[in-house]
C-alpha cells in the first residue's frame, strides 16, 4: 500500500478507481492496508476509493484532537474538489465522519460506520501498563477481532510500536480523551444523512449496543451485523462487507 501513496502539499493519500467517490477514514492503530477488501472491489463496481493518511501522530497535543482532524478532512474534500461524498470511518474514523458531517452534512451523499466510536469505546486502557510487555500488546490485539488470526505479526508489531513510543503514546491518549469529551449523541438526531452501520455481532471495543444506539439515534440509518466477527469487519470478513456496503449504495442510489 505504502508503493501506491500520492503526496501533494500537507496531503498524503491512496487513489483507486473512477465514479462516485468513497472516502475512507481509518482508525487509531489502523493503517490503510485494512482497507484492501474495499480498495479491491469498488473500483470495479464504478466507485472511486480515496483513503486520506490521517495526521494523528503529527500535529502538537494540543491539536490533537477529533475537530482538528474533521477540519484536516474538510480541507482534504476541499483540496480534492469533491462533491457529495460517501465518508466511510472504522471506529475513530467513524467518528471523524460523524464530526465532519455534522458541520458539512450538505457536502456528504451517504456515511458508513463500522466499529465506529462516537457514543461509547472499551480502549485498549487509558494508561497501557503493560506497553512494554509484547506478549500483553499481543493479546490485546488479537481481542479486536473475533478470529485471533487476524492479528497478523505486523498488525501487533505495529500496536506496539505505537504504544511505546513517547510522542505517539501521548497523543494516542489525548485523542482517546477528545473521543470521550466528543460525544455525538445530541447531534446524531439531527443528521438526515443516509447512513449504513455495518457492525460485528462480536465487536468488544464498541459492542453491539452502540450500533443499536446509533440506529436509534440516526434517522435515516439501516442497521446490518456480520456474525462471528470484531471491531473490523471489513478484514474479518471482507466479502459480505462489501456485498453489504454495495447493496445499500444500490438500493439507495449513491
Amino acid at each position: 500500500m505504502e508503493e501506491n501513496i500520492i503526496s501533494e502539499g500537507k496531503f498524503n493519500y491512496v487513489e483507486f478507481g473512477e465514479g462516485n467517490p468513497i472516502v475512507i477514514l481509518h482508525g487509531l492503530m489502523g493503517g490503510l492496508s485494512n482497507f484492501s477488501g474495499v480498495i479491491d472491489f469498488f473500483p470495479k463496481n464504478k466507485y472511486k476509493i480515496i483513503i486520506p493518511k490521517l495526521p494523528l501522530y503529527d500535529l502538537p497535543v494540543s491539536d490533537t484532537k477529533i475537530k482538528t482532524f474533521a477540519d484536516f478532512l474538510n480541507d482534504f474534500i476541499e483540496f480534492k474538489k469533491l462533491k457529495k461524498v460517501i465518508l466511510l470511518g472504522n471506529s475513530l474514523g467513524g467518528h471523524i465522519a460523524l464530526v465532519y458531517s455534522k458541520y458539512h452534512g450538505n457536502s456528504v451523499n451517504g456515511l458508513v460506520l463500522t466499529g465506529s466510536s462516537g457514543l461509547y469505546e472499551n480502549s485498549m486502557g487509558d494508561s497501557y501498563p503493560q506497553r512494554g510487555n509484547y506478549d500483553y500488546i499481543k493479546k490485546k490485539s488479537e481481542e479486536v477481532f473475533f478470529d485471533p488470526r487476524i492479528a497478523t505479526k505486523e498488525i501487533v508489531d505495529e500496536v506496539f510500536e505505537t504504544v511505546n513510543n513517547r510522542d505517539k503514546l501521548i497523543r494516542t491518549l489525548a485523542i482517546a480523551k477528545s473521543a470521550i469529551r466528543h460525544n455525538m449523541s445530541s447531534d446524531l438526531p439531527k443528521m438526515n444523512i443516509c447512513t449504513a452501520i455495518v457492525w460485528g455481532e462480536n465487536d468488544t471495543v464498541t459492542p453491539p449496543n452502540v450500533a443499536n444506539e446509533f440506529h436509534k439515534l440516526l434517522p435515516l440509518s439501516t442497521l446490518y451485523w456480520i456474525k462471528e466477527c470484531g471491531h473490523a469487519p471489513m478484514m474479518e470478513h471482507p466479502d459480505k462487507f462489501n456485498s453489504i456496503l454495495l447493496k445499500w449504495l444500490n438500493d439507495n442510489k449513491l
